[in-house]
């Protein structure tokens, strides 16, 4: 426990400084930015790469930390106060012992760089293997401090429809597997069809992510989607938000 509170207090327990890119989730109806992912990166711009294979179950504790701290002090720079653009910040729920008592240096640096806290998403990835009910835990005291919850990388993971039984986050990242190729598979554009109308039902926003080709987004679009993220649109910008979407493609 002693290691877990060390890195929540003070995020210190790392011995190498990190920093972020920024990838658009794109409303394309609006041509709006709806939210900026934070994308870890090495300070040099490196890749999320080099720096995931140097955090160790000793160290992921104060990672989680620097991750949160680190993307909020950058989009408090970059975000446009008179827009409702919303930051996405990925969490590893094996990095959180106690919800309420980690969440308490992302409320501090929030409050320091007056970033708003309505304006937060937490996202997690459904392929990390983690207890269901301490996900559960996580996931409902964050919506009842006013986060948005999203699913990421939906379909390629452990949790799945068993967590949508139990709990609707806000949002729901269908995994770009799903996408691939969507123009010309047909299967995979049932599936997709079908996730929609699911998530549709149960009150949750849809997002498709991975989106890389003006086929897969045409094809998207005549389902419905609305908020589309993808090197189609944009890649991620290291350190900065950008607004110049691809909606030609």
């Amino acid at each position: 426990m002693s290691a877990q509170c060390a890195g929540c207090r003070d995020g210190q327990g790392l011995d190498f400084d990190i920093s972020m890119a920024f990838q658009p989730i794109v409303n394309i109806r609006t041509g709006q930015p709806f939210a900026f992912e934070a994308l870890v990166r090495g300070v040099d711009g490196s890749g999320a790469g080099s720096v995931l294979s140097r955090v160790d179950d000793k160290t992921r504790y104060a990672f989680d930390q620097k991750c949160r701290v680190t993307a909020i002090q950058l989009a408090a720079k970059l975000y446009d106060p008179r827009s409702s653009e919303m930051l996405s910040i990925n969490f590893m729920p094996n990095a959180v012992y106690e919800p309420r008592a980690c969440i308490r240096m992302t409320l501090e640096t929030a409050e320091q760089c007056q970033f708003p806290l309505e304006r937060i998403i937490f996202e997690f990835c459904e392929n990390e293997r983690v207890d269901p009910d301490h996900l559960l835990k996580i996931l409902k005291a964050y919506r009842s401090m006013g986060f948005k919850t999203a699913i990421d990388d939906f379909g390629a993971g452990y949790s799945g429809l068993n967590l949508l039984a139990q709990f609707q986050p806000d949002l729901v990242k269908l995994d770009m597997e799903l996408i691939r190729n969507i123009d010309t598979d047909q299967a995979k554009r049932k599936v997709v069809r079908h996730t929609l109308a699911m998530l549709t039902d149960l009150g949750i926003e849809p997002i498709c992510e991975g989106v890389e080709t003006a086929g897969e987004l045409e094809v998207l679009q005549d389902l419905g989607v609305t908020l589309i993220q993808g090197y189609v649109l944009a890649k991620p910008s290291f350190e900065r938000f950008d607004r110049g979407f691809n909606l030609a493609a």
